[in-house]
C-alpha cells in the first residue's frame, strides 16, 4: 500500500509541474431560487381555517378567541418562528367586561334570608370612570340607607340627607321625581345626566355604595348599556390588577326602579322619605376580569449590528363575534347566520402576517429582525395594541417601522389605500412612505394610491381606527394598507367567498419586499 501510496504521490507531483491545460468554458452558476412570497394557495387554505364558523366570529375575552389564538400560535410553531410573548407565542392582556365572571354577586340580607340580585339592568357596576379618576371598588358591604328622591338644593341646612350618617353605608337613590312633580321636571329628574351631579353630592360623604334605581328615559338608558358591555369587552383594562385597598371611590351601581326590591322600602312607593333601611345590609363583589392575548414572533436579522433593531408587521385577530341573525345574501334561500367570521376584516390581515412570517424565516433574512405581532381586541377600542406598546417584548425605540394590514382582500384589483406618511405627525412617516413608493414601483403590476384617507382630519377619522395609531403616537414610522371599507363591513356576510386572493398575493408581496428594503437599510427612516 505504501509503495502504491508513493508512487502515485510522484505521479500527481509531475502533473502539477507539466504545462497548464487550457480552460475550459465556465460552469454556469445556478439561477437563484425563487423568493417565498405569499400565494393565493396558501392564504386561501389559512383564511378558510381563520374565518370559519368554529372560531365563532373570534371575539375578544371570549373562548372562541382563545381558540384562533391557539390556531395562530401553532402554526408559527410549525414556521419555526421564534416566540416572543409573556408566555410562548401569547402576550396576556387583560380586559374588562361587562358580562361579569362568576365571582360577581350582589346580596341583600336580613336576620331571616339572603336575596340575590343578579347583575345586569337590575344592577350595573359602573367599573371605571376615565382614565386618570379614582377607581370604584369592586367589594362593598354596609348597611343599608334609602335616600328616596335627590332633593333640590343639596347645599342647602334644609337638605335631608345632610341628617343622615352616610360613612361606610350602601346608600340607594332613586333617580326620578316624586309624585306631584311637573311633567318637565320629571323629565329632568329621570334623564341619564342627572345621575352625574347625584354621584357628585354623595361620593364624598364616604358611602361603600352609592345605588342609583333609574326610571324614565334613564332605566332605558340603563337598559342598553347593560345591553352593550354583554356583547363587548370595556376599554378599562388599565382599571385591573388595581387592589381594592387602594381605590378610593365607593362601588357605583346602576339599576332599574322595581316595585318589591329587597333596596326599597317595605311601604314603597307610598314611603320615599329618607330612611335607614333597618336590619338590612347589602354586600357586592364585582368579577369583571378576563384575558384576551397578542400573538407575537420574531424572525432574527441576519446583521449582528442591525438585528437588534426591528422591522414590525401587525394585524388584528379579533372580530365583533356573534351577531343578530341575518340571511347573509337576501334571495339566496341559505338560512339565517349570526357568526360574523370577520373574513376581510381582519382575516386577510392576520392570514397575510402568516404567509410573510413563513417568507421571511425561509427566505433570504434581512438585516434587521423582523418582529409580527396579530394584536387583541382592535374591535374593542385598540386594546391589544395600546397594552403592547405599553408593555413591547422588544424596546419601543428598536422599532424602526411598523407596517399595519387591516381588511386587504377587496376592492379594486389594482387600489390600495396608504394611510400614515401624511397623517402621523411631524412627518415622522414621510421616509417610510417613500421607501413603499419607491417598492411598489418596481412592482410588474404596481398598485394605485388612493391617499384620501391619509389626514388626520378626514371625517372617517381612519388613521386612528386601526393598531398603528398606538405605534405611531410613540413616534414609530408607520404605514397603514387597506383595500378599504365595503357593504359587508362588521357583518354576517364578511365571507372567505368575497376574498381577492390573487390580489391579497399581490399585497403581501408588497409588504415583503417593503420588509426587505426597510430591513437592510443601514440608517432609520427619521
Amino acid at each position: 500500500m505504501r509503495r502504491l501510496l508513493a508512487s502515485a504521490l510522484l505521479a500527481a507531483a509531475s502533473w502539477g509541474c507539466g504545462p497548464k491545460p487550457a480552460a475550459g468554458p465556465a460552469a454556469a452558476a445556478p439561477p437563484p431560487a425563487p423568493l417565498p412570497l405569499p400565494n393565493a394557495g396558501e392564504l386561501r387554505r389559512d383564511l378558510e381555517v381563520f374565518a370559519s364558523d368554529s372560531f365563532r366570529g373570534r371575539e375578544a375575552g371570549t373562548p372562541d378567541e382563545a381558540r384562533e389564538v391557539r390556531f395562530l400560535a401553532g402554526r408559527l410553531a410549525e414556521l419555526g418562528i421564534e416566540p416572543a410573548g409573556d408566555s410562548g407565542f401569547l402576550q396576556r392582556v387583560p380586559l374588562a367586561r361587562a358580562q361579569f365572571g362568576a365571582g360577581t354577586r350582589f346580596e341583600v340580607a336580613t336576620a331571616e334570608r339572603t336575596v340575590s340580585i343578579p347583575a345586569g339592568p337590575a344592577l350595573l357596576p359602573w367599573p371605571a370612570f376615565g382614565e386618570g379618576t379614582p377607581l370604584p371598588r369592586v367589594r362593598a358591604a354596609g348597611d343599608l340607607v334609602f335616600l328616596g328622591y335627590p332633593p333640590p338644593g343639596g347645599d342647602s341646612a334644609s337638605d335631608p340627607w345632610n341628617a343622615l350618617d352616610l360613612r361606610g353605608k350602601a346608600v340607594v337613590v332613586v333617580n326620578g321625581a316624586p309624585p306631584g312633580a311637573d311633567a318637565g321636571a320629571r323629565a329632568v329628574a329621570e334623564s341619564e345626566r342627572s345621575i352625574g351631579p347625584v354621584l357628585q353630592r354623595l361620593i364624598p360623604r364616604g358611602p361603600a355604595a352609592v345605588i342609583v334605581l333609574t326610571t324614565g328615559q334613564a332605566a332605558r338608558f340603563v337598559g342598553g348599556l347593560a345591553n352593550r358591555f354583554r356583547a363587548a369587552p370595556g376599554a378599562a383594562s388599565w382599571a385591573l390588577g388595581v387592589p381594592d385597598s387602594t381605590r378610593t371611590t365607593p362601588m357605583v351601581l346602576l339599576g332599574v326602579l322595581t316595585d318589591g326590591s329587597p333596596l326599597l322600602p317595605a311601604k314603597w312607593p307610598t314611603s320615599f322619605r329618607p330612611q335607614p333601611l333597618t336590619g338590612r345590609r347589602f354586600s357586592g363583589v364585582v368579577d369583571a376580569a378576563t384575558t384576551s392575548y397578542n400573538v407575537v414572533g420574531i424572525v432574527r436579522g441576519s446583521d449582528p449590528a442591525l438585528r437588534g433593531s426591528y422591522v414590525a408587521f401587525g394585524a388584528h385577530h379579533d372580530h365583533i363575534g356573534i351577531q343578530p341573525p341575518e340571511n347573509p345574501s337576501a334571495g339566496s334561500g341559505q338560512a339565517l347566520d349570526s357568526i360574523a367570521n370577520g373574513a376581510d376584516d381582519d382575516g386577510s390581515g392576520s392570514v397575510m402576517l402568516l404567509a410573510l412570517a413563513r417568507a421571511f424565516a425561509r427566505g433570504p433574512r434581512p438585516a434587521r429582525s423582523v418582529l409580527f405581532v396579530w394584536h387583541a381586541g382592535e374591535e374593542a377600542g385598540l386594546l391589544g395594541s395600546e397594552w403592547l406598546t405599553e408593555r413591547p417584548p422588544v424596546p419601543m425605540d428598536s422599532i424602526v417601522a411598523q407596517i399595519n394590514a387591516d381588511m386587504i382582500g377587496r376592492g379594486e384589483p389594482d387600489s390600495l389605500y396608504i394611510v400614515g406618511p401624511a397623517a402621523a405627525p411631524e412627518g415622522q412617516s414621510r421616509v417610510l412612505g417613500a421607501v413603499v413608493d419607491s417598492v411598489n414601483a418596481t412592482l410588474a403590476r404596481p398598485f394605485v394610491w388612493n391617499r384620501e384617507w391619509d389626514s388626520p382630519t378626514h371625517p372617517e377619522q381612519i388613521y386612528f381606527r386601526s393598531d398603528h395609531y398606538n405605534y405611531a403616537r410613540r413616534g414609530v414610522p408607520i404605514v397603514f394598507l387597506t383595500t378599504g371599507l365595503h357593504p359587508d363591513y362588521h357583518k354576517v356576510s364578511d365571507e372567505v367567498s368575497k376574498i381577492d386572493f390573487d390580489k391579497l398575493a399581490r399585497v403581501g408581496e408588497l409588504m415583503y419586499r417593503v420588509g426587505q428594503a426597510v430591513g437592510d437599510r443601514k440608517t432609520r427612516l427619521k
